[in-house]
Formats: structure tokens, sequence, C-alpha cells
């Protein structure tokens, strides 16, 4: 049986009212109007003494000529603009409402105003009917959400259910701080004894933090988890309502205790509002802040905010909006919506400590056509830039990861980089060794951590370094180092798998050794391998261009076919690192070194000669003793290559003269 729906434009302050509604769920309508004025759409003798949790109540704005209707019965206590007419009629004409600002234009389908706690009724509406049509089942369900939309949620599901509702609360202080005093657990343990075993008919058992209860640790599960999983075994029959966080881990024994586990992440793209789809771009920002954007789009919206919960929707909304207000723009003099955009890619940097907003472009990055031509590709599936048939196709064309492998120092971190800029995503770098952990099941939990952590910073790029560490072959064995590592591989694939179409999210691995890699990883739906090896001439000679450029040091372009050539067989690393010294030896040194073809030439032989002597102490013992010079009389040679670089043609034509090794 659905809902009435009644349609009430509050007499006062349209959020107070909000508010107020909110928290009159267990009121009847006429003691909510007794207290907070307001008209209605159609008539309301037949709903006035039902309860506020049994009807769909929205909040609208009237006009001049809208009919509306008094509450039989009522003296409403009217706000001296809207005095009260002597006589009640069935239909009169409606009090002129305040003023609306001219900043706020109407625009179609967007709200005039809009709570925290509408923004989750509306973006999990669905999730909310079909949570609550388990209860009215009888049977227990476990809700997996961000525990930001939980205080929001569970009202609105015991609502629908048409249940009285039973709380187990946490006070506030222990539940924000995700910690539960061992004192406090026993007095918990004992309220929800006397909870479950007094629940009645038609009533509900709501366990808000049940993850805060039973969370296993790294030593497992502790004496009173364990007291309060039996607790819950103990009364099978009586319907519960729990709540946990994702981050958390619960124990399989617990989650086993209810019927249905239901997952909330991140936004749906429409959601149902009065019985119509609406963008969640439209249905969740107001007409105010709509209009401070040019060029507004619900479906690019979407992009950059469908892994946020609605609250934190609303927060980077408001936190856009207020950034705009301080520049001086408004709805008159709109902004373009490239600066909400931005905006919200700042908000959600500043409230992740891990994520960051990266400044390398394309650009940044010398040569490599081939590999940018193919990265950009992939963006533009993402961005959904190509006009495909249909979108289920474009879904099934986006890749969900990128293995980059080759030679250290050739640029596979920046890559990553440029990917997320090009995005206009979020980006963290997570090392290999930083997600391993000593205690079992901790490891799993950090990757479960960051994927959430990512979905919600959405549009995001995740990158390993160092993918090898984590991702190795699984092995065989029994050792319990190698089932750790098995369960860390599980984990991934479960990760990648678990892929929303609607998140932009990308995965990097990057790994000097990729026939180490697991090959269920290796699958192209899983993780599309890159070689990413040395540069070859031409990109060399790019690469150092952007790096003279960027430490500010002057070069011919015959100089830079001359550098192209010498540095044969360097990686863009040590090609940065000849600049780099050339800067410091220009800029910070007393005298200045001045960055001529022959101090340029020397930092190359400089980098030559390590390199060299590398390859020696790798090399084999008897090797290394035959490459040492017997000590003895005679002229040293200098430690280092020397290679004299000009723009001109110097000894063999080349623009290069001398030489020497180690």
């Amino acid at each position: 049986m659905s809902r009435p729906l009644v349609s009430l434009a509050p007499l006062g302050d349209a959020e107070a009212f909000q508010d107020a509604l909110f928290n009159a769920q267990d009121q009847t309508l006429r003691v909510l109007l007794e207290a907070w004025p307001a008209l209605s759409l159609e008539p309301l003798a037949e709903v006035l003494d039902r309860r506020v949790s049994d009807l769909r109540i929205k909040v609208v704005v009237i006009s001049e000529r809208t009919p509306v209707f008094w509450p039989p019965g009522l003296h409403l206590k009217a706000a001296p603009a809207h005095p009260e007419p002597k006589a009640p009629a069935p239909v009169a004409a409606a009090p002129k409402p305040p003023p609306v600002p001219a900043r706020a234009p109407a625009v179609e389908g967007h709200p005039q105003a809009i709570s925290e706690a509408q923004a989750v009724e509306i973006a999990c509406g669905d999730e909310i009917e079909q949570v609550a049509s388990f209860l009215r089942a009888g049977l227990s369900a476990m809700v997996i959400c961000d525990k930001l939309v939980v205080r929001h949620l569970w009202p609105r599901i015991v609502s629908a259910a048409r249940l009285d509702r039973v709380v187990l609360e946490l006070p506030p202080e222990d539940a924000e701080a995700g910690i539960v005093p061992r004192g406090l657990r026993q007095m918990q343990i004992a309220r929800l004894r006397e909870l479950i075993f007094g629940l009645k008919e038609g009533q509900v058992l709501v366990l808000p933090h049940l993850d805060l209860l039973v969370a296993a640790t790294e030593r497992g599960m502790s004496s009173e988890a364990r007291e309060i999983t039996e607790l819950l075994y103990e009364a099978p029959d009586r319907p519960l309502l729990a709540f946990v966080d994702r981050s958390l881990v619960v124990p399989e024994v617990v989650a086993a205790r209810f019927s249905v586990r239901i997952s909330l992440s991140g936004l749906p793209r429409e959601v149902s509002v009065d019985g119509r789809r609406a963008p969640v771009g439209v249905a969740l920002v107001t007409q105010k802040e709509r209009a401070m954007f040019a060029d507004y789009s619900p479906a690019e919206l979407f992009k950059q905010v469908a892994g946020l919960n609605p609250i934190r929707l609303r927060d980077a909304i408001a936190y856009a909006v207020q950034i705009e207000a301080r520049r001086g723009h408004g709805e008159a003099n709109p902004s373009r919506v490239a600066r909400l955009y931005e905006s919200i890619r700042v908000f959600k940097a500043q409230t992740s400590e891990d994520f960051v907003i990266p400044d390398v472009t394309m650009d940044d990055i010398g040569g490599y056509e081939d590999v940018k031509a193919l990265l950009s590709r992939a963006i533009k599936l993402l961005a959904g830039v190509f006009q495909l048939p249909d979108d289920k196709l474009r879904r099934e064309l986006i890749p969900r990861g990128f293995l980059f492998h080759g030679p250290p120092g050739t640029g596979k971190t920046l890559f990553a980089k440029a990917i997320a800029n090009q995005m206009n995503a979020t980006i963290r770098v997570v090392s290999g060794p930083e997600v391993t952990d000593m205690y079992v099941g901790e490891s799993e939990r950090k990757l479960r951590a960051i994927f959430a952590e990512a979905r919600r910073n959405a549009p995001s790029v995740v990158v390993f370094d160092e993918f090898d560490s984590i991702a190795a072959r699984r092995s065989g064995r029994d050792d319990g180092g190698s089932r750790a590592g098995n369960a860390l591989v599980a984990q991934i694939l479960t990760e990648m798998d678990g892929f929303r179409p609607d998140v932009p999210m990308l995965v990097i691995g990057t790994t000097n050794r990729l026939n180490l890699i697991d090959e269920a990883l290796l699958r192209p739906s899983r993780f599309q391998p890159i070689a990413i090896g040395l540069p070859d001439e031409a990109a060399r000679r790019r690469i150092a261009e952007v790096h003279a450029k960027h430490f500010r040091i002057e070069v011919s372009p015959a100089l830079l076919d001359v550098i192209a050539e010498a540095t044969h067989g360097m990686n863009g690393d040590q090609i940065r690192s000849i600049f780099r010294d050339a800067c410091v030896g220009l800029f910070c040194e007393t005298p200045p070194v001045p960055a001529t073809p022959e101090r340029i030439g020397f930092l190359v032989g400089r980098i030559r000669a390590a390199a060299d002597e590398q390859r020696l102490e790798g090399a084999a013992p008897i090797v290394a003793v035959a490459a040492r010079a017997p000590s003895g009389p005679g002229p040293r040679r200098p430690s280092g290559a020397l290679f004299t670089l000009s723009s001109g043609n110097g000894p063999g034509g080349n623009g290069m003269s001398g030489g020497g090794s180690t």
C-alpha cells in the first residue's frame, strides 16, 4: 500500500520546516501543523490524524494563483505576513509568499532547497524501499554504507516499513571516535539483551553501529564481540536492521545472522522524485546552485560525483558555491561550469589525506607518442567522448586498469599522474610494501579501504608502485607467507571485478618485473600491460627539451640533437638529472657555473661513468677483478668520462669530442 502524497507550503522558513518534519516522524500531521503552520495543495481531512511517517510529504513553493487549502479544524499561528482569514474556506487564494531573491530564478526540476536528510532519502530511495520490503516480511537486513548517512537512513527505512523502531544507540562521542570502551560495551550488551528479547509484534531493532560493537581486529574477535554474536543468535526470529561501514571488517559469523545484505556505494545516475525519474544532478542540486554555473550539465556533473554519498555531494556543491561567491560570481554573471568541477575536485582532495590533485600533463612527458595515443583513447572512453551504438557497449570497452612495465626511470608513475590530470581526477600513489601487514587479514582490509576511498573520490586513479610486491604469482605452498600473498591477489581480483561502470576509476600498476605478476591479473579485462621502455633518439630529444625549459637552461636546437645522440641508453630520469645539475651549478654555486656545451658534456659523461661503475659492481667477481687497474706509478685517469658537446661540427662531425671511461 503506497503512502499518500501531501504537498505543503510552509508559512514560515522552509528549511526550518524541513528539519521539523524530519523530527516529527512519530507525530500526527495535525500536531506538526499546529506547531509549524503550512497550507496544502489538497484536502487534508482524511490524513490529519495519520502519522507523518505514514505519509509522503513534499514541501512546495506556491504562487499567488495557486489554489490552497487551510487544514480543517486548526487555528494556524501564521506569520504576520500571512494573516488568517476570518472563516475557513475549502479553497482560498494563497497569501503572497515571501519574494524569491532575483539570484534564484526558477529552474525546472531543481528543488528550491534541500536538506541532508532529503538528499539521503532521494538518492537512496530505491534501496530504502527494498530494505523496507524485507523488514515488512519479518527478515533481518544488514546495510553496508558510509557511516555518515546512517543517521538519516535508518529512520526512513523504518518509516517506509511501517514498523515501530527500537534503537540501540551509542553516545555521540563514542560513535564519532569509532571506539567503544570496555565498560560501555558491557552496558551495551546488557541493553541489547533487554531490547532484543523485549521486541513486540510490529517492532524492529535498529543497530546503527553494529560494526563498532563486533568489528574484528588483527587478533580476531574480542570476548565482548563473541558475547554479542551469541546474543544475536539466541533470538534468530527477531527482525534486526543493522548498519556497517565498509572500511570495518565484520566477522562472517555475524553477517550470516542477517537474511539480506545490501550495499550502498556512491550515487545512482537517476533517482525517483514524486514518481518520476530525474538525473541526480537535477534532484540534488538547488535552483540557486544550478544558476551560478553556465553550461551546466547533470550528466557531466555525475562523472565528478558518482562515487560520493549524498551528504558529501551536498557538501561539495556548497563548497563550490561558497568559492564562487567569494570570487564575486552570481546568477547575473554565472561562472563556467569548469569552475564547479575544479572546486569539487579540490574538495575531494581536501577531505582525503591520501588523494591529491596531480599537476603533470602529457606535454610534460617527452616522446612515447604511441603510448600517449593509447592512453588518450582510453580516457576518452571513460569520458564518453566516442559516439557508440549504446551505453552497454561503452561500459564493455572501458579499461579497468593498466600495468606499466619497463626499466626504472622511464616515467611510469609520471604517465599515471598525467592520466589523472587529463581525467580531472584525484590520484593516490600506493607503494606496494605499505599495503602488506604482519597480521592476518589486515593487508586485505587495507586494500578494501584504498579501493573504497578511490570510489568515494571518483574520478580517481590509484597507482600501485612496485606492483609485483603485492601481486606476485600465487603459490600452492602451505607456508604463511604464500597464503598471505595469495589472499592479496584474490582481494585485488575481487575489487577489480566489482567496478561500477558509472564510477570513473582507473587502477594502474607499475613494475620492473612483469614476469612476476600473477597471470589472472594480466587478463585484458583486468590489467592491460603497456611497455614503457628506454626512450629512442626522438624521445630523448623531446625529454631534453622539456627539462631544459623547466630548469631554465638555454640550449640550441643543434645542441639538443647532440644531447639526444649522446644520451643513448639513458632513461628519462637520467636525462632530467643532467639539466637539474646544470641548474644547480648556474644558480646555486659561487661563482656560477655556466651551462655551456662543455659543462653539459661533462654531466653526461659523469652519468655514463656512474652507470659503468654499477655494471662493474654487478658483474661476476672474476670480471670485476679484471676490470680493476693495478695500483702503481703512472698517470691517474679522471673519475668520470668527459664528453665535450658543441652545437657545431666538432671532431668526428657530430659535435662530440674527447671521451673516456672509468
